[in-house]
């Protein structure tokens, strides 16, 4: 027991060093790529000079200074914002490791420009005012497609060979094609043609959210089209996956061997296809699931949805490095969350897998 336990304390610490490591060099690649090596930097002290230029002109009393006063003041002036921002420092390394250090420890700053819907802008209220509905959409969306993925997988599967099996194998390419592109025509189809769904948004403009029948309802009609265009752009290819597995694990001796036992076909499907399944089907949804919010920015932008994506995607284009940096460290830690927890659903789910023994902890 004590052995056991020694086993499986190792190779958590392990686990968890690795993990920290994979998510340090993505954060500091993220940080480097923001600011674009630190040209950023340039580009911020031409904005400086421009409007401290612009401040000096629009001031008649230091328009009554000398030329060389007028330098001077420019100068400090652009010093004090310099120093302000923390730019009198080199970019590389010491302040983009001071970014790394704020980001591995949550301390992600303040935007320049962006702000919370409650006019914070602080980065960690902007992320948390915005997380809870990126959460409730992607998480309603995942948990329809993992059940009707799982469901229609195993009807296919005693199915083999049947027009829908087959009709499901042809629609299998059309996943290649991200929940956006479907979204587009859905907002055609049933805002812009039929009218019978909202465009986007999350409930009508000027609506406060609370918890009330009217309010839930009004939020489930929103998130309608954009939950369905998350489905469509991955069931096809998920219930092509689920059900490969499930086929090949029942034409395995130990499933025969219970069909002759007697055992219902529904215990054997239970027992004996669908348990030592469950692993790698859970593999797929969860990596699919953190890859799927990371690969939304474009289907929160469409649907106007004011989750995360659409707040990365704003941050991106104004060039927002704290915001940015704070989006990728909240993947990054759901990510290495989602990987560590894998090796111990695979333990409860498949008896033969030994969390912590050699080869790789199985």
């Amino acid at each position: 027991m004590k052995g056991a336990l020694g086993r499986l304390g190792k190779y958590t610490a392990v686990r968890l060093v690795f993990l920290f490591l994979a998510v340090l060099v993505a954060v500091y690649a993220t940080v480097l790529i923001a600011n674009m090596g630190g040209e950023l930097d340039r580009i911020v002290e031409v904005q400086i000079r421009h409007e401290v230029g612009v401040a000096i002109a629009m001031n008649p009393e230091w328009q009554r200074l000398s030329w060389e006063e007028q330098e001077a003041l420019a100068a400090q002036m652009i010093e004090t914002q310099l120093r302000r921002r923390g730019m009198d420092e080199p970019f590389f390394p010491n302040r983009s490791l001071k970014f790394l250090r704020d980001a591995m420890t949550l301390q992600l700053g303040r935007a320049r420009l962006i702000k919370s819907d409650s006019h914070s802008f602080e980065v960690k209220n902007i992320l948390l005012e915005r997380l809870p509905s990126t959460l409730l959409l992607f998480a309603t969306a995942e948990l329809l497609l993992f059940f009707i993925t799982l469901f229609m997988a195993l009807f296919l599967s005693r199915r083999y060979g049947s027009f829908l099996d087959r009709v499901f194998i042809a629609l299998a390419p059309t996943s290649a094609a991200p929940g956006w592109f479907y979204g587009i025509f859905l907002i055609l189809i049933f805002a812009a043609l039929f009218r019978i769904l909202p465009w986007g948004g999350m409930a009508p403009p000027g609506t406060q959210p609370a918890f009330t029948l009217g309010f839930i309802g009004t939020l489930a009609k929103h998130m309608t089209l954009p939950v369905t265009a998350i489905i469509i752009s991955a069931v096809f290819a998920g219930v092509y996956s689920s059900r490969t597995f499930f086929l090949i694990y029942s034409t395995e001796d130990h499933v025969e061997l219970a069909k002759a036992k007697g055992l219902s076909s529904r215990a054997v499907e239970r027992r004996y296809i669908l348990r030592p399944t469950m692993p790698p089907i859970i593999t797929g949804f969860l990596l699919l699931l953190i890859s799927m919010w990371m690969g939304q920015i474009v289907l929160e932008t469409v649907f106007n949805w004011p989750g995360l994506g659409q707040v990365y995607y704003q941050a991106i284009v104004m060039n927002e490095t704290a915001v940015i940096v704070g989006v990728i460290v909240i993947y990054g830690y759901l990510l290495c969350a989602t990987v560590f927890l894998l090796d111990f659903i695979y333990a409860i789910l498949d008896p033969r897998v030994r969390v912590g023994a050699g080869g790789g902890g199985r």
